[in-house]
C-alpha cells in the first residue's frame, strides 16, 4: 500500500463529533488496516527534504516515490509540502525511486533532521518513538532507516538477541522442538494465548494475540483515546485495563474485553462494574512505584473524573499501599473470595511489582486461586512516578519473568498458571524476548500512547501537562484527538505487531506463540556470546 495517493480522511481532533457515540455501529470495530495520518502537519521524522524554487512541479517525485513523502492531489498543479517524516533517507539511495536523483531540475535536498535527535530517552530513542508512530500510520513495519528492535539503555532486553537458524533446509528441522521449515506456513502461525489454565469452571478464554492492554485510568488519560483502546481489544479479541479510575459507562459495548481493577485505593470500585468482567485484576504494586501506591494529582481530579471515584473534584489522590488488610497468602484468598462470590465466572489476576521475592508472591497467586500473575517490572510507563523509584526499587522485568517462571515450574504448576509481564515492553521484539524468557505473554501501555502521538516528554501528571493530549483531563485538549482516529492507529499497531510477531516464529521454525514460551536457548546476550 503506497502513501503518495491517499490521505486518510479520519477525523483526528477539532473534526470529532461526539454523537460518533450514538450511532448504532459505533461498537463494531473492524481489524483493517487503514491510513491514519498524524495530526500535526509538521510531523517530527529523521530526515529533512527540501524543495528549493525551482521546482517546475512536473511530478515526477510523486512518480518515483513509494512512500508517500511527494504527494499531488487530484486537481492540483503544484506538488505538496514534502511529507519528510516518511523518508527513508540515505537507504533510498540504494534504490531506483531516490527523489533526489529523478528530479530533473535538481530542486531537492536531503538532510538529517536535527529535532530528531531530542526524542525520547535511552529506552524509547527517537529511532523506536518515529517507528512506533509510522506502524500507527501505516499498519506496517518501520523502514530500514529506523532501529526498531532495540533501544540504547544497553541492558536488558536491548542486549538480548534471538539466534536465528542460518539457512534452513527444506524438511530439516532446524532447532529441536521446532517444525520443518517445509511444513511451516506463516498464515498457519498461531498467536492465540489461553488465560485460563486452571481445572475449574470458570471461563476458557482465550485472546487472539499474546498482549493485552495496561491498566490507564479515567483521570490519568483522555476518555477517547481510553475508548480507542477498548476498540482495538474489540477488534483483536484481547482485552484492555480500566487501571484504579472506575469503569466509565462508555466501556460497556466493550465489556467483553475489558479488564475491571481492583486497587488500594478502590477508586471506583463497585459490585455491578465487577458483574459485568470477564476479568478483575487485583492492582497490589506497580513496578514504577512499589510501596509508594497510586497518584492523581489534583489538577486532574476534575468533576467527571470525582463523580467517578466518589470523591472530591481537585483534591489529589493517592492510593494507599498495600491494601491494608492482605498482609499473606490467607488474606489475599479473602480477596479472591470476594469477586468470586460477586462474579463466580471471572479470571482473577493479580498485578505485582518485581520485588527479590517476587517468585513466592507468584506461588501465592496461584494457591490462593488466581489464574493470572502480572509482573510489572521497574519501567513501567506511569507517568507520575519519580525516577528514583523506578530506576532502583524493583526488579527489571528481564530478570523477573525468567525468576518466576523457573520457581513455578520447580513447585509442578507453571502449566497451571498465566503468567503475564509488563513494564518496558516496547516492540514485538521485546514482546518475543518476553516470552522467551518465560512469560505466557506481556502486557503494553506506553507502546499505545506512542502510536497515539506521545513524545515522552514526562509531564504525563498534570491537567494540562500532555501537550498532545493524550495524558489529560482538560477539555481544549481533549480536542486534540478523536475515538476514531485513536482506534485506527492502534489498529494500525497490533497489525504490524502480530505481524512481525509471526514473522519472528516462523523465523525461529515455531508453529505457535506457546512454543517460544521459555526458550531461553533461542536467545544469547551481547555480553556472554559474540554475534559472530
Amino acid at each position: 500500500m503506497s502513501l503518495s495517493t491517499t490521505q486518510s480522511t479520519l477525523p483526528t481532533g477539532a473534526e470529532f463529533q461526539d454523537d460518533f457515540l450514538e450511532r448504532p455501529d459505533f461498537a463494531n470495530v473492524a481489524r483493517e488496516v487503514r491510513p491514519a495520518p498524524p495530526r500535526y502537519r509538521n510531523e517530527i521524522g529523521k530526515y529533512s527534504i527540501r524543495r528549493a524554487s525551482n521546482c517546475a512541479s512536473c511530478g515526477r517525485c510523486v512518480e518515483v516515490c513509494p512512500y508517500g513523502v511527494h504527494v499531488r492531489p487530484e486537481g492540483y498543479r503544484h506538488v505538496m509540502r514534502p511529507f519528510d517524516y516518511r523518508c527513508i533517507g540515505p537507504e533510498c539511495a540504494k534504490t531506483e525511486h531516490y527523489c533526489i536523483e529523478a528530479c530533473p531540475r535538481k530542486a531537492l535536498s536531503l538532510d538529517e533532521n536535527p529535532v530528531f535527535e531530542t526524542l525520547g530517552d535511552y529506552r524509547w530513542t527517537p529511532d523506536l518513538l518515529v517507528g512506533t508512530w509510522a506502524m500507527a500510520e501505516t499498519g506496517r513495519p518501520a523502514g530500514p532507516h529506523l532501529e526498531s528492535e532495540v533501544g540504547a539503555s544497553g541492558g536488558g532486553f536491548d542486549r538480548l538477541r534471538f539466534r536465528f537458524p542460518e539457512s534452513p533446509v527444506a524438511g530439516e528441522i532446524a532447532q529441536k522442538g521446532t517444525v520443518p521449515f517445509s511444513a511451516l506456513r506463516r498464515e498457519d502461525i498461531s498467536t492465540r494465548l489461553l488465560l485460563n489454565r486452571r481445572d475449574d469452571s470458570r471461563e476458557k478464554i482465550a485472546i487472539d494475540v499474546p498482549w493485552y492492554g495496561g491498566g490507564m485510568s479515567f483521570g490519568s488519560t483522555n476518555i477517547r483515546a481510553l475508548l480507542g483502546k477498548a476498540r482495538v481489544a474489540k477488534a483483536f479479541n484481547t482485552f484492555t485495563c480500566t487501571g484504579e479510575g472506575g469503569y466509565p459507562e462508555r466501556f460497556v459495548p466493550y465489556k467483553d474485553h475489558v479488564i475491571t481493577q481492583v486497587a488500594t485505593g478502590l477508586f471506583g470500585v463497585r459490585e455491578e462494574t465487577i458483574q459485568r468482567a470477564r476479568i478483575v485484576e487485583f492492582k497490589y504494586a506497580q513496578g514504577a512505584k512499589p510501596g509508594l501506591g497510586g497518584h492523581l494529582l489534583g489538577d486532574k481530579n476534575t468533576p467527571s473524573v470525582a463523580a467517578m471515584r466518589e470523591t472530591v473534584m481537585g483534591v489529589s489522590l493517592f492510593s494507599p499501599f498495600p491494601f491494608h488488610s492482605v498482609y499473606s497468602v490467607e488474606d489475599h484468598k479473602k480477596h479472591l473470595d470476594w469477586i468470586a462470590h460477586v462474579n463466580p465466572s471471572a479470571l482473577l489476576s493479580a498485578k505485582v511489582s518485581t520485588p527479590v521475592d517476587v517468585d513466592m508472591v507468584a506461588v501465592g497467586v496461584y494457591y490462593a486461586g488466581g489464574h493470572i500473575v502480572h509482573l510489572d517490572g521497574s519501567y513501567g510507563g506511569t507517568g507520575a512516578a519519580p525516577n528514583i523509584a523506578k530506576k532502583n526499587i524493583a526488579m527489571p522485568i528481564e530478570y523477573a519473568i525468567g525468576r518466576v517462571h523457573q520457581f513455578l515450574e520447580a513447585e509442578g504448576i507453571r502449566d497451571q498458571v498465566t503468567v503475564i509481564a509488563s513494564g518496558g515492553v516496547r516492540s514485538p521484539w521485546d514482546l518475543a524476548k518476553a516470552i522467551a524468557l518465560g512469560a505466557d505473554g506481556c502486557v503494553i501501555g506506553t507502546a499505545e500512547l506512542v502510536a497515539l502521538g506521545c513524545i515522552r516528554c514526562g509531564a504525563c501528571e498534570s491537567g494540562r501537562g500532555c501537550a498532545r493530549g493524550i495524558a489529560t483531563t482538560d477539555d481544549e485538549l481533549l480536542e486534540l484527538v478523536s475515538v476514531e482516529w485513536c482506534t485506527q492507529r492502534l489498529v494500525n499497531m497490533y497489525s504490524a505487531w502480530r505481524g512481525m510477531l509471526v514473522d519472528i516464529l516462523y523465523r525461529l521454525g515455531l508453529d505457535s506463540v506457546t512454543a517460544l514460551r521459555g526458550r531461553t536457548d533461542l536467545l544469547y546476550h551481547l555480553d556472554y556470546e559474540d554475534p559472530k
